[in-house]
């Protein structure tokens, strides 16, 4: 069976193009048919009247019929196999149709075979068998088609048509010489026409047979033109194709000659071509020192860049992977100083107070030089703003000897700033976590978590969640960033997160850290931080010698407490630096002025004070009492006031408090009057007045149980119409029995009372621990009374007996 339309067609049988003219197509058609005529089988063709054929035969039956009939009169009986696979056939194994043919000539082939050219001349059926041997012999009978007439316009429209498919088939095929063309313009005869497509089809050897046997000739032109129009579309469609996969392989062609002739010129350049830098990176791949699993993905992956090609798109992406593994400081470790007296040094130098930070750092570095294995804590800094928690991490790095990272989480949402990205998306990079390291060259910096406790949440993912694998010891020696995809061990990371408060972090986050809390600063503090750090600093960035402005403790501590307000001591750095410019200014110009910096002075370049330095006042009226408060900017003494009106018992809270400050102010006055007759007020006076309990500086929020104490003394010293006894200030959360609880800020709140000028604070018994860790020298000239009942609150000011 032909592959191809036309395809026998080959230009060594240019000799046997058919041309057959009307004449001729009558001679054939009225050709006389012999009494017998020798049958030859075709195993794989079907010979149509008209159409010349070659053909090589190979069967010794088929031999001796060619020898006998070319020697006598060339006339042939051709009828296909039904079963092509049948070596010697009978009558029963040839198709119903055949084709008398003539053998134009034959050939003696240089292998021994022949091969014979025979033409169709008209169709036949065999009539009666007549012998076997020594090759078929039958009776044969001419079978004629029936013609349409001449005037017939849809044959000739078939005609036409089928003419024109079969010049562009052979235009859009290659494999078809372009003889055919010729052959198909020169042939009239609309008979030979279709019978010489209808030979050449690429189709089934059954449906050629189908074909010939069709009696009506415009039948077996509508069928013929049918399966010319299936081959022209499918020749159009493989050409379709052929020509976009051509234009493909341009393309990759060009971008492949491209960069061979980048890689030659970087070759002459001097540059670093492709295999060079495969071989650069397994070269350093080999000098690094690493686990076994993690070289062996190193190694995979670079193999598989060495087989891409250069110009695809995921060269870059394996390379910079590669890169990354690289650079990744695996088991480099710095080797830690276990020199404690250094290490305190260094803290001291750095930082003033913060003993419990140093002492947590000392310990930690004394256990690493006992035991060199030993996990790193995990710690959490917490206080206000300004105190040096962050600084304190870079003074850490230094006193240990180790590489320091800071990592700030104020503001971020998404969880790949942890584990980053994977490396399908494009832009894909590892998290903060693994390039911080890679920054830091080592895997055991000291690593800060700055402000951990303002970490968002969104559809992108949970932070805080995302950082409990990273802040467990028993998790983080298998830490898996989702670019890198293998383990990373940060066990040996000295994790210190900064936060200001505690009451936004996750509780499973919160147990993962050790919480060391910094409390705010005192005044002492803050004179000898600016004295000691801050103004040789400001001195040293505005180009002035220690000589050029000396400043006296007191007009630091004016500073500190007329021209800022915080726990810390970031404000009074920025004054300090304005106060700096304003002598560098001075000495610029060429300005005379007195280096002991003077009150005056300091007036004329900071202005005049910015906050009232708190100050107790002394009140004799009943119904004022004084409280502490705690604030973000450290403490601060409240004042609580109460007034009682005649009319209807009722109860106005004002001064913009939150929920639980207003619960306090409930609480305290139904201990009022569910104790009212021992606390000396009738009931009487209790159902004819309305209460009023207001809390100044009305623009300031305010909220928190610790003032539940202030507002139940306040409220006693009303309805009993006495002032409390002077120079008294107290803190406390109270509870319906009259149970006194303890509070938090002690610190910041004693420091408060101390500069406020008060003497006598009343504390809950429980808060005497936190009193007794506070330098004794800070609290020397102060009176505590620690409480557990209402009733001894009451006593201590003076309105119980």
């Amino acid at each position: 069976m032909n592959n191809t339309p036309f395809q026998h067609l080959s230009d060594e049988e240019n000799d046997f193009l058919p041309v057959l003219n009307y004449e001729e197509e009558r001679d054939d058609t009225q050709e006389s048919i012999p009494q017998q005529l020798p049958i030859l089988p075709l195993r794989n063709t079907v010979l149509f009247p008209g159409v010349v054929f070659p053909i090589t035969v190979g069967r010794d039956k088929s031999i001796k019929l060619i020898r006998q009939a070319y020697s006598g009169d060339k006339l042939i009986g051709v009828f296909s196999q039904k079963d092509m696979t049948i070596e010697d056939p009978g009558f029963d194994d040839l198709q119903y149709a055949g084709t008398l043919a003539k053998i134009v000539k034959m050939l003696r082939m240089p292998d021994g075979n022949t091969t014979v050219i025979i033409q169709g001349k008209r169709r036949i059926v065999i009539g009666s068998p007549q012998a076997t041997e020594p090759f078929l012999m039958a009776q044969v009978e001419a079978w004629p088609e029936a013609r349409p007439d001449d005037t017939d316009q849809e044959f000739s429209a078939q005609i036409a048509s089928m003419r024109e498919m079969a010049h562009q088939i052979i235009e859009l095929s290659p494999n078809i010489p372009s003889e055919a063309a010729i052959a198909l313009r020169n042939i009239e005869s609309p008979l030979f026409l279709v019978n010489f497509i209808a030979s050449n089809l690429n189709i089934e050897l059954a449906r050629k047979q189908h074909l010939l046997e069709i009696q009506d000739l415009k039948g077996r032109a509508h069928e013929v033109l049918s399966y010319l129009t299936q081959e022209l579309q499918l020749l159009e469609l493989k050409n379709q194709i052929q020509s976009k996969v051509k234009t493909d392989m341009d393309k990759q062609q060009r971008e492949y000659f491209l960069h061979q002739q980048l890689k030659t010129i970087q070759e002459e350049l001097g540059g670093v071509t492709p295999d060079l830098e495969v071989q650069n990176l397994r070269e350093r791949g080999l000098a690094k020192k690493w686990p076994e699993a993690i070289a062996k993905a190193f190694y995979k992956e670079l193999d598989k860049l060495q087989r891409m090609n250069p110009a695809a798109a995921d060269y870059s992406v394996v390379l910079n992977y590669v890169e990354l593994m690289l650079e990744l400081p695996w088991d480099h470790f710095t080797k830690d100083k276990f020199d404690l007296k250094r290490a305190s040094r260094i803290l001291d130098e750095d930082h003033f107070g913060l003993e419990k930070v140093k002492d947590r750092i000392l310990e930690y570095l004394a256990v690493l030089k006992l035991k060199a294995n030993m996990k790193a804590p995990i710690l959490c800094l917490v206080g206000p703003p300004g105190v040096g928690k962050t600084s304190l991490g870079r003074s850490i790095a230094k006193s240990l000897g180790r590489e320091y990272v800071r990592m700030s989480l104020g503001g971020v949402h998404d969880e790949a700033v942890i584990r980053g990205h994977r490396k399908t998306y494009i832009g894909a990079m590892p998290g903060r976590i693994l390039q911080s390291l890679k920054k830091a060259g080592s895997s055991n910096p000291v690593f800060v978590l700055d402000e951990i406790d303002k970490v968002g949440q969104d559809i992108r993912g949970d932070i805080s969640s995302a950082l409990l694998e990273v802040l467990d010891p028993e998790q983080n020696n298998t830490f898996f960033d989702h670019y890198l995809e293998l383990d990373y061990d940060l066990s040996k990371v000295m994790f210190i997160a900064t936060a200001n408060s505690l009451s936004t972090l996750q509780p499973a986050l919160l147990d993962r850290m050790e919480i060391i809390e910094i409390n705010g600063y005192t005044l002492e503090e803050k004179v000898e931080i600016a004295r000691k750090y801050l103004l040789p600093k400001q001195l040293n960035e505005h180009g002035l010698k220690t000589t050029d402005l000396k400043v006296s403790n007191d007009l630091l501590a004016k500073i500190a407490e007329e021209y800022t307000r915080e726990s810390g001591v970031r404000a009074l750095d920025k004054k300090l630096a304005s106060l700096v410019r304003g002598i560098a200014k001075r000495k610029a110009l060429g300005e005379t002025y007195d280096k002991k910096l003077s009150a005056d002075t300091l007036v004329e370049i900071l202005g005049v004070r910015q906050f009232d330095k708190d100050r107790y006042q002394i009140s004799e009226k009943p119904g004022v009492v004084t409280g502490l408060a705690w604030t973000s900017a450290g403490g601060d003494i409240l004042y609580i006031e109460s007034l009682l009106s005649k009319g209807k018992s009722g109860f106005t809270i004002t001064g913009n408090l939150g929920d639980v400050m207003k619960e306090s102010a409930t609480l305290a006055l139904a201990y009022v009057k569910a104790h009212a007759a021992k606390l000396g007020i009738s009931d009487a006076r209790i159902e004819e007045t309305h209460v009023h309990i207001h809390v100044p500086e009305g623009a300031t929020p305010k909220d928190g149980p610790s003032a539940g104490i202030t507002m139940l003394t306040s409220l006693v010293s009303a309805f009993l119409d006495k002032p409390i006894l002077p120079a008294i200030a107290m803190t406390g959360e109270i509870t319906l029995r009259g149970k006194v609880l303890p509070v938090g800020g002690i610190k910041e709140k004693i420091l408060a009372a101390k500069r406020a000028g008060i003497r006598q604070i009343i504390l809950c018994k429980d808060n005497k621990k936190d009193i007794d860790e506070i330098k004794p020298h800070y609290v020397e000239d102060l009176q505590f009374h620690f409480v557990e009942e209402m009733e001894e609150v009451l006593r201590l000011t003076g309105l119980l007996n």
